[in-house]
């Protein structure tokens, strides 16, 4: 009799076993919500799932849900909202400029916190300094580059040809960007033109093409600290009239340009010279018919490019066992033959010199130079224009380039308009 009740108690154990051993499992594993914003062209999203699907077979008790939330814009949005209202996201690619108003927020953690062994610390200090020139404040870093860019300046070799430039020497310096864009600007018998010299679009991101004149200009808008601006320095203003001189002169298509509209002028021909993101490397590489090269920005005063791009952030609200497998994921991303695969696949600069040195991001390179060039640029790249409040500060410069460019200001009316708007915003954080 009691060898039968043993028996019985076994099975019925054993039974239990199996019953409990997959709650158990679900129990163990931890969900890690991943906010996404999808920007730019290319197959970023396949890229991420097929990052994510990787992890979680090498990382069977974590679940990664990568939620694909809009452009940047809305993916703050969305992500500060589900932060009031006590659930966010785990984890967020996010601008880099956002980093004041997360922090403001008190949204996000520092990076440091998680940050406990010799090779935590090798890996967070093999980011390229520029980089962590928008990733770092108050001697903590709270942001991880990964989708990041410069600035840099694509150009139709063919259309170069024609106009008897040479197509394998883009404009250096500002005059010469100038005198360019006159030879490959073509119109009809009309007058009307078929084909600008150069296009910068000014929806979206207009106060950061503005900065790739105002570094040429060697003019900085804002202080480390996030602070203060000088959006009405002289040497802003006459990079903005720079600007609105080029669509006086026909060579530039008139008033506003659209972000996503540009490369497709470009691939049409309707543009021989474009500036945008290095992130949109790879949908040129698959999209133009014709030769096409890329250039870093050109100088004036010296040479450079703002920064641009998204960083991983780590939400306050997590858990503690959600925000330490966001962190192990974070640095999975990012580690050089992943940061390569990753730089390879979109075109956004990989974030490591160590990427770099990878077998197959150097063979990349040999066979494909423009995608050193973005990198080539990083030394003398400045940070992106961030403030406290950014997206307020931020709207107040997109308006004011986009009212000189639309002859509705001056340059010099529309900055100094923007410096008192930025003024009256940034008053509190002084």
């Amino acid at each position: 009799m009691k060898r039968k009740t043993f028996t019985l108690f076994l099975a019925a154990a054993a039974a239990a076993s199996l019953a409990w051993t997959p709650a158990q499992a679900q129990a163990q594993t931890t969900e890690v919500s991943f906010f996404y914003p999808v920007a730019v062209g290319g197959p970023i999203a396949k890229a991420i799932d097929g990052f994510a699907a990787d992890f979680m077979k090498a990382n069977p008790g974590i679940k990664v849900n990568p939620i694909y939330a809009g452009t940047y814009q809305e993916t703050i949005v969305k992500a500060l909202t589900a932060h009031k209202a006590g659930t966010p996201p785990v984890t967020s690619v996010l601008l880099s400029t956002d980093m004041f108003t997360l922090i403001d927020e008190d949204a996000i953690v520092p990076i440091d916190n998680f940050v406990r062994t010799a090779d935590d610390k090798a890996w967070l200090d093999s980011f390229y300094p520029a980089f962590m020139m928008n990733s770092r404040s108050g001697g903590k870093t709270w942001g991880v580059p990964f989708q990041r860019s410069t600035i840099v300046m694509y150009y139709n070799k063919e259309l170069f040809k024609e106009a008897g430039l040479d197509p394998n020497r883009p404009p250096e310096n500002l005059a010469e960007l100038k005198a360019a864009a006159a030879k490959l600007t073509k119109k009809d018998a009309s007058g009307k033109v078929l084909q600008y010299g150069v296009q910068i679009p000014s929806t979206g991101f207009g106060y950061w093409m503005l900065q790739t004149m105002t570094t040429a200009n060697d003019a900085i808008l804002a202080n480390d600290a996030g602070t203060q601006v000088k959006l009405d320095d002289p040497k802003v203003v006459e990079s903005l009239q720079y600007w609105v001189d080029l669509g006086k002169a026909g060579v530039h298509p008139p008033g506003v340009v659209e972000w996503g509209t540009t490369p497709k002028d470009f691939f049409e021909k309707k543009t021989a010279i474009m500036y945008t993101t290095t992130g949109n490397l790879t949908n040129v590489k698959a999209n133009a018919k014709f030769d096409f090269g890329v250039g870093m920005i050109p100088g004036n005063k010296r040479k450079g490019s703002p920064t641009g791009g998204g960083n991983f952030y780590i939400f306050k609200k997590a858990s503690p066992a959600q925000q330490e497998a966001a962190f192990k994921f974070i640095k999975w991303i990012t580690q050089p033959e992943r940061a390569a695969v990753w730089s390879m696949d979109t075109g956004y600069v990989a974030v490591s010199q160590a990427a770099y040195g990878t077998d197959a991001l150097r063979k990349y390179g040999r066979d494909f130079p423009p995608a050193l060039v973005a990198r080539d640029q990083l030394p003398v790249s400045v940070a992106e224009f961030s403030t406290h409040d950014n997206q307020r500060v931020t709207k107040a410069l997109n308006d004011a380039v986009q009212a000189a460019l639309t002859g509705a200001k001056t340059p010099a009316q529309a900055l100094q308009d923007a410096q008192h708007e930025a003024d009256r915003i940034l008053r509190s954080y002084k």
